[in-house]
């Protein structure tokens, strides 16, 4: 019997439209770069368009905010009105996304019972964030959900499925579905293409989470002894703040009916895309730091201290190299401070700026830090790719990932709006 956590939609798709100026990227892509989202406004022209029913986030903060939201669920119900839908019954779709640098991803679009998820740190269900929610960011969208009639997600959840049992075995099965879209996406996005899986598969998937969310397995496959542990069967890969609005639109949706009527209401559900974290298009790369108006002797010498790092290589501990303008090493960390160097690093880094006032900043790049700790009150700290086993270890142990651990993609590799769902 399935967990129903992960399940079948009513999934709409765009139909007889130019796809390649429906689908935009997702909403929080892009936000220092108006120029970007002109340029889409230039695609898009008069077709109808992802771009019309969501609210890119570097228009959050305008004037007419509240009336480009009107216009939004004004637009939703002209689409819902229309034909530029159709509807796919009880579906899961298969997508194979090519990315700009030629890599496919592989994923798999149904919904998940909201029930199951829980932003907070610490939390024991099925779904969780990787990282902190910024509670400060979920009102705003809330305004855009909460009259809408739609919901287009950017979501992706992760599995930890290293025997690739669930999603990569429909690769040499999609020639015998029906195919549900084939389009190149606009500006650098690559292409997609998206295979509504059969009854048949639906139920081999369902089987296989089931199999991921075997309490004994997990615990196993993790080294827990502590069986307070709840499992973790998806982690939030991309979009947590947008299932965390979804979330919180649901919630206050019991609130204000009895259960009966809740139980089976669409808004318990979300739309999103689940991806294997073993997909070989993945890869997660480190983000650096770097403190500025310091001294970098005094930061390595409190450091030292407090994580009892020394420079005597020891692979079994956490390391992280640091960059000066007058020195390069590695640090080896006695006493960590969580699951991940990053974290026990970001421990101290709280710790020193709370007690200095110094700055930090996070950086994609090796040699990025290394020209920025060229002057001399400044110390860079590279750290290492997170590996992929890690990240659902981390979660499980640590609740959540330090902020800033890792990045999934480019902006243009990043989910493309497409499949809708209605939530009212």
């Amino acid at each position: 019997m399935s967990l129903n956590i992960f399940k079948a939609s009513d999934i709409l798709i765009p139909n007889g439209i130019d796809l390649g100026k429906w689908s935009v990227v997702a909403c929080d892509q892009y936000t220092s770069e108006p120029e970007y989202w002109d340029r889409v406004r230039e695609i898009v022209g008069e077709s109808p368009s992802a771009y019309n029913i969501t609210l890119p986030e570097i228009y959050l903060h305008e004037q007419d905010v509240e009336t480009r939201i009107e216009k939004i669920n004004e637009t939703m119900k002209s689409y819902l009105d229309g034909e530029v839908f159709r509807e796919l019954k009880d579906s899961l779709i298969y997508v194979e996304r090519a990315l700009a640098g030629g890599k496919v991803r592989k994923g798999l679009v149904g919904m998940v019972d909201l029930e199951h998820y829980d932003y907070h740190p610490g939390a024991g269900t099925f779904i969780r964030a990787t990282e902190g929610t910024v509670l400060e960011r979920i009102p705003p969208r809330v305004r855009v959900r909460e009259n809408a009639a739609l919901e287009i997600p950017h979501v992706m959840l992760l599995i930890d499925d290293d025997k690739k049992s669930v999603i990569e075995p429909l690769a040499e099965k999609k020639e015998g579905f029906e195919k549900a879209y084939d389009f190149k996406l606009m500006s650098d996005g690559g292409g997609i293409k998206g295979y509504i899986a059969s009854p048949a598969e639906q139920a081999r998937i369902f089987g296989e989470l089931d199999k991921l969310a075997d309490r004994d397995e997990f615990y196993k496959k993790y080294g827990i002894n502590d069986k307070n542990k709840g499992v973790l069967l998806f982690a939030v890969g991309d979009g947590n703040h947008s299932l965390a609005t979804a979330k919180e639109c649901f919630e206050r949706i019991k609130k204000e009916l009895p259960k009966e009527k809740w139980e089976n209401h669409p808004a318990r559900y979300a739309l999103v895309e689940v991806v294997n974290i073993h997909d070989d298009s993945l890869e997660f790369e480190p983000i650096h730091r770097v403190l500025f108006d310091v001294n970098p002797g005094d930061v390595l010498e409190k450091l030292k201290t407090s994580l009892d790092a020394t420079v005597t290589p020891d692979d079994a501990l956490q390391s992280f190299e640091y960059v000066t303008a007058e020195s390069r090493g590695r640090l080896f960390i006695g006493k960590p401070k969580s699951n991940l160097a990053a974290g026990s690093l970001q421990a101290f880094l709280d710790m020193y700026i709370a007690e200095t006032g110094c700055r930090i900043d996070y950086i994609h790049g090796d040699e990025v830090v290394e020209r920025l700790c060229r002057g001399k009150n400044s110390i860079g700290f590279l750290l290492p790719p997170l590996k992929k086993r890690e990240l659902f270890e981390t979660v499980v142990k640590d609740g959540v990932l330090p902020r800033k651990t890792f990045s999934m993609g480019h902006a243009h590799d990043k989910r493309f709006y497409l499949e809708c769902r209605r939530i009212k």
